[in-house]
């Protein structure tokens, strides 16, 4: 197994250590196609410009997303956002200094449904500074879908592999770097799109989640 294969496990963002060597974020493929359900419908267009409150067992923070950075990746957290996706999810990969992940739904079945659904790469043309937001990807075209992440640490070097962000935090990035990161890496990406926050409750119980994430004006 390569040494990319076992740090990453997932569509994730992993790094040794903060001004250290960094891996690209990749995800673990999907199930095989053939078993997959169906793709949802395109996503719908998204304001320009749009805020969402994240409220979370850590605390409160705030994103502004703007369309014009990721206009493929904007539509798609908007949508996710406005249905709920994001509520009762579980801060499954935390890497001080570097990110920290969420996007796979406490019920399997909710990751199920998005898993083919996947959308088109967007260009690069912010940063991935401290405190943006951006989708987590594999290394092949066209890979986002629901996995989203905040760069905890200025991650430049994203930014040539083609990670484009689409918001960024406009309040509360303490509370998002006091996020628990006990846990590092260690949940397993396929473990929760089988068993969902029934497998990170019962070996990550102290796992930080989002109560509740929702467009605010």
């Amino acid at each position: 197994m390569s040494r990319l294969r076992m740090v990453l496990l997932g569509s994730a963002l992993i790094a040794a250590g903060c001004g250290g060597e960094q891996d690209q974020p990749q995800a673990e493929p999907e199930t095989p196609a053939a078993s997959r359900p169906a793709a949802t419908p395109a996503p719908e267009t998204a304001p320009e410009q749009f805020s969402v409150l994240f409220e979370t067992s850590a605390g409160d923070f705030t994103v502004l997303v703007e369309r014009r950075m990721a206009p493929h990746g904007a539509d798609r957290f908007y949508e996710l956002v406005k249905g709920g996706f994001y509520d009762d999810q579980r801060f499954f990969r935390v890497v001080p200094g570097f990110v920290v992940q969420w996007g796979l739904s406490g019920d399997p079945s909710a990751t199920a449904r998005w898993s083919n659904s996947r959308i088109p790469d967007d260009p690069v043309v912010e940063s991935n500074l401290k405190g943006t937001l951006s989708f987590a990807a594999t290394n092949q075209p066209g890979s986002r879908t629901t996995q989203v992440f905040v760069n905890l640490g200025d991650n430049g070097n994203l930014d040539g592999m083609g990670f484009a962000p689409f918001g960024r935090v406009t309040g509360g990035l303490e509370v998002v770097e006091a996020i628990n990161a006990e846990y590092g890496q260690t949940p397993d990406q396929q473990e929760v799109r089988r068993a969902g926050n029934e497998y990170l409750n019962r070996e990550f119980p102290r796992l930080d989640f989002i109560r509740r994430a929702r467009i605010v004006q």
